[in-house]
């Protein structure tokens, strides 16, 4: 269950009433969430998520929703927010921080085709040359290497022998891996597939945009090849991967040192959520937001990436 606040349909109603949305007909929580409380909303205006947020305080919200909203005015696939009459994307309902957003209608597939990973490509694409020009300013990766480090330092005492090691070993690597030097921009940095919505193998949607960042460019593509291109023994599939960065390079070419530490990237990428996974597995409290996800997938990604090394496809 992931609606953790409840909404009464005349608490939503008064809500509603700053809103230009008309009457509200129904609404119905939404199972699939895992850190937010998410509703469907149908008003006489149209279809709509509200969101009350979970974890994420007031003051950290207006970057990600003007950031939504710039990007849908770009014409990309993601949820606009809407505006209050006074023009706030920001509310609150039930103690919580709240937005309303358009809602987008379509699947995550089961099974990702290369046309869709082509499609989640030029997606990524897309998304890296809209963004340029955003101008909420800079926004620190929340998952980045002085998070890495300090979760790690709490997870060593409990760790096996073997899985310490692993970790002090791609550690040490993610210390050297210089993204810096590397093109920079906003990323999505959490595009899973169950974060892409697609109907009649149409991209209607990419959602959850509460861990982009600023970051390097290669990083997104990263997380979404471990994802989206990999199967249950951890392996790459090299067609899914190719697909990728085809749609991608319809709008942007990979520069040389980014080929060059591709098979590191995929490697950050995948520590990123072993990381985040095992603290959770390990620390997080019954009563805390959100279920907790197995580590091991991203543990099996981690040792194929050091078994088997990536390479960038290259340009067909």
């Amino acid at each position: 269950m992931s609606v953790y606040t409840p909404v009464t349909h005349q608490q939503l109603q008064q809500f509603l009433e700053r809103y230009d949305v008309g009457r509200l007909l129904e609404h119905a929580g939404i199972r699939a969430g895992v850190e937010n409380t998410n509703y469907f909303v149908t008003t006489e205006g149209g279809e709509w998520v509200l969101t009350l947020f979970e974890t994420l305080r007031a003051e950290e919200l207006p970057w990600f929703l003007k950031l939504m909203d710039h990007l849908a005015r770009e014409g990309l696939p993601v949820p606009a927010p809407r505006a209050d009459r006074e023009g706030n994307l920001l509310q609150r309902l039930n103690d919580r921080p709240a937005a309303l957003v358009q809602r987008l209608r379509g699947q995550s597939p089961d099974t990702p085709s290369g046309s869709q990973c082509e499609t989640i490509g030029e997606m990524l694409g897309r998304l890296h040359l809209a963004a340029q020009d955003y101008p909420g300013g800079h926004q620190p990766n929340p998952r980045g290497l002085a998070w890495q480090q300090a979760a790690a330092k709490r997870l060593y005492p409990v760790l096996e022998p073997a899985h310490s090691r692993l970790l002090d070993e791609e550690l040490a690597l993610r210390r050297q891996l210089r993204t810096d030097s590397l093109a920079q921009g906003i990323i999505h940095g959490d595009l899973f597939v169950d974060n892409a919505l697609f109907k009649d193998n149409r991209l209607t949607g990419v959602i959850d945009f509460y861990y982009a960042c600023h970051e390097a460019l290669l990083y997104d593509l990263a997380v979404a090849v471990n994802d989206w291109c990999t199967d249950m023994s951890g392996e790459v599939d090299p067609g899914l991967q190719a697909a990728i960065f085809r749609g991608y390079r319809r709008h942007r070419e990979p520069e040389p040192g980014e080929a060059a530490c591709w098979n590191s990237m995929l490697r950050a990428a995948a520590l990123r959520f072993w990381l985040s996974r095992l603290h959770d597995h390990h620390f997080r409290q019954r009563s805390e937001i959100g279920p907790v996800k197995d580590p091991e997938a991203f543990r099996r990604i981690l040792l194929r990436r050091r078994e088997n090394p990536c390479r960038l496809p290259d340009a067909n």
